[in-house]
């Protein structure tokens, strides 16, 4: 264990003893249940090597595992039974509000559900995507729609929320970009399902492990309320825990944390912003004495009741971080049949120019990577010690030339594993030898930011991206075997209808080459280029004051011609209602279509798609939600500034329910 103390300089301080602490870091729903997340793994082996004892604990996976048993859904059937019994009281004595009726109605709705069989199916479920069923297509596809199900029924029993299991939509009824509201659903134990979560996965954890410090990681919107939800439960029954929240949200709202008091006097006690290594560890240092709370870099407190933030801001050497560590987390309770583990080569984006882009917040300071030779090591060394052969590279964009030699070197010392990742359309990949190379190494899918397929659209976005060299990306990689999924959006501020169209076309002339799609509308993200210079891109946006912590932003365009927020909503609505049938897949996770194509070595699979070959119409027999999309909520004429929200567009491939 090192004695020595570690400045923010990098220089040692005189040798003295240091007091160690047992740390709990908890990983909160909602996020894909199909792999860990590196934060936890990252941080963990940080304070492991400098002699901290850490207890992690993915509770978004151990929320799914619950959901899915008869203990859980006999409590949910017991409550729902209760609410139903209080409320026809009230009925009987006419003394039901228009809410209680609703709430009564949903209710009755689930009465027929045999809660056992319900219980049975679920678990049957879970065995068919944690076993070899897994790689039966019509299997799979049942049991997604077995936890789409019992996720129904759960939902009954926090009317009106809304709980979905895949993709990540639950909807609690509460705005995450207003504070007050985000303060009240911690206490809302009609809607707020991971109070319940916290009762009977958390809060008995710290019983069993009484660690000293708890840190979580809310690194997505999604997660938000059940992080804070945990981080008020735990302070309220454990007053004496020091609770330490970070991740890409929590630095994204470093300009807004500091004005709302309420949340470090009453749900946690300090905030680390952008990268947490070694802020966590000081952090630690700080709360034994031997580091002034000032000298923490990365660091919100709270003192003398006002919010500090630190200036010192610590960016990590990425050559000098420790293996990621994955000691502890339930690597066999996941929603796949083999392990896949993340792995990040680089922090940052290599091009990090793109206007609508807000992905680099999360690091104050851009691009930095590890050489290829350390890459191959360190996933050597992951896949020996785990026993793992499929990795998630969770790089921002994986840079071209890190490709080119991580592929050579995985080739050369004949490392046999599988691999996936996000990646740019560049120039520099137009042999096809490069993606020949790359599916050698053992890539099996990739994902592309497109964004747009009109070039004076991309050059307003600053990708300089050629429609010629998408096309030959695209082309070269599906002629290697690689799986190709395509990411782009409609009405990005200056974009024509024409120009819109220009991408919807792109898509339909080259679907042979593109096996899977996600298209959006345009979101004004609050950190990005085009936000902080809304003048240069003829846009105004309006801030309303209830939104005392918004991540995005509605806007409008100062000259008429280009699209509107509505009509890309209409039109992004409209591409899933009419040109979606080419792309409806039954394996929509991408983790899932990863593993189908690493099992069967090729990327045509047409068994994994919604529509059976030779019909022309789609299925309608068990393809229950299967695609998803958010829709912001459409302003009304008299509205000036817009209103933030969310519905749902579905696949014109998946049965609307009764």
């Amino acid at each position: 264990m090192p004695d020595t103390l570690i400045d923010i300089d990098g220089a040692s301080s005189k040798s003295k003893p240091r007091r160690t602490f047992k740390t709990m870091l908890l990983f909160p729903p909602e996020w894909v249940p199909t792999a860990p997340y590196l934060a936890l793994p990252s941080l963990t082996a940080v304070l492991r090597a400098n002699g901290h004892h850490v207890v992690q604990r993915d509770i978004n996976i151990e929320m799914y595992d619950l959901f899915f048993t008869d203990t859980f859904l006999i409590w949910v059937k017991m409550r729902m039974d209760q609410q139903r019994r209080g409320l026809e009281d009230k009925e009987a004595r006419q003394q039901l509000s228009d809410v209680e009726h609703e709430r009564l109605t949903c209710l009755r709705a689930q009465e027929h559900i045999d809660v056992m069989t319900l219980a049975e199916q679920a678990e049957e479920a879970k065995a068919i995507v944690r076993g070899a069923d897994f790689y039966e297509a019509e299997k799979l596809e049942g049991a997604l729609n077995t936890f789409r199900d019992v996720m129904q029924f759960i939902s009954a029993a926090y009317f009106p929320a809304s709980l979905v299991f895949y993709p990540m939509e639950s909807n609690l009824g509460y705005r995450s970009g207003v504070s007050t509201e985000v303060l009240a659903s911690l206490e809302d134990e009609q809607v707020n399902i991971y109070r319940d979560v916290c009762r009977q996965l958390v809060l008995p954890a710290i019983h069993k492990e009484k660690p000293e410090v708890v840190g979580i990681s809310i690194g997505t919107q999604m997660q938000l309320l059940a992080g804070m939800t945990f981080c008020k439960m735990i302070k309220t029954e454990f007053p004496d825990i020091h609770v330490t929240v970070g991740g890409n949200v929590i630095t994204r709202l470093q300009e807004d944390l500091p004005k709302q008091d309420k949340f470090f006097t009453g749900v946690f006690d300090t905030a680390i912003l952008y990268e947490g290594e070694h802020a966590l560890l000081w952090l630690l240092e700080a709360l034994a004495g031997e580091r002034a709370w000032e000298q923490v870099p990365n660091l919100m407190w709270h003192q003398d009741g006002e919010v500090k933030v630190n200036t010192e801001i610590y960016t990590e050497k990425t050559t000098a971080l420790p293996l990621p560590d994955f000691d502890g987390l339930p690597l066999d309770m996941y929603f796949v049949p083999e392990r896949i583990l993340p792995y990040l080569a680089t922090r940052g984006c290599y091009w990090g120019r793109c206007t609508f882009c807000d992905h680099g917040q999360g690091y104050f300071d851009q691009y930095r990577g590890k050489p290829a030779q350390d890459v191959v090591r360190e996933i050597k060394a992951l896949q020996d010690k785990y026993d793992a052969k499929h990795f998630l590279f969770s790089d921002e964009s994986y840079p071209p030339a890190l490709l080119k030699k991580v592929s050579q070197l995985l080739v050369q010392e004949e490392v046999k594993i599988k691999w996936t990742t996000l990646i740019r359309f560049e120039e520099t990949l137009q042999d096809p030898e490069i993606w020949k190379l790359a599916v050698q190494a053992g890539c099996c899918t990739l994902y592309y930011g497109m964004e747009s397929a009109n070039e004076r659209v991309l050059e307003l976005m600053d990708k300089h991206a050629k429609k010629s060299v998408i096309e030959n990306n695209l082309r070269e990689a599906a002629k290697a075997g690689i799986w190709n999924h395509v990411m782009a959006f409609y009405g990005f501020p200056g974009e024509t209808h024409d120009e819109a169209e220009d991408t919807r076309q792109f898509l339909l002339d080259n679907k042979r080459y593109i096996h899977s799609v996600e298209l959006f509308y345009f979101v004004a993200y609050r950190h990005t280029p085009m936000v902080r210079n809304p003048d240069k891109f003829g846009i105004t946006i309006h801030k309303q004051d209830d939104y005392d912590m918004p991540l995005d932003y509605y806007y409008t365009l100062n000259e008429p011609g280009g699209m509107t927020c509505l009509d890309a909503m209409k039109k992004a609505e409209e591409f899933y209602q009419k040109d979606f049938e080419p792309w409806a897949v039954r394996v929509n996770a991408r983790e899932h279509v990863f593993l189908y194509i690493s099992k069967y070595g090729s990327n045509y699979l047409p068994q994994i798609y919604a529509l059976e070959a030779g019909k022309e119409e789609p299925r309608t027999d068990g393809v229950q939600g299967l695609i998803t999309w958010p829709v912001a909520h459409v302003p009304a004429d008299d509205d000036t500034t817009g209103e933030s929200g969310m519905s749902r567009v579905v696949s014109h491939a998946a049965p609307l329910s009764d």
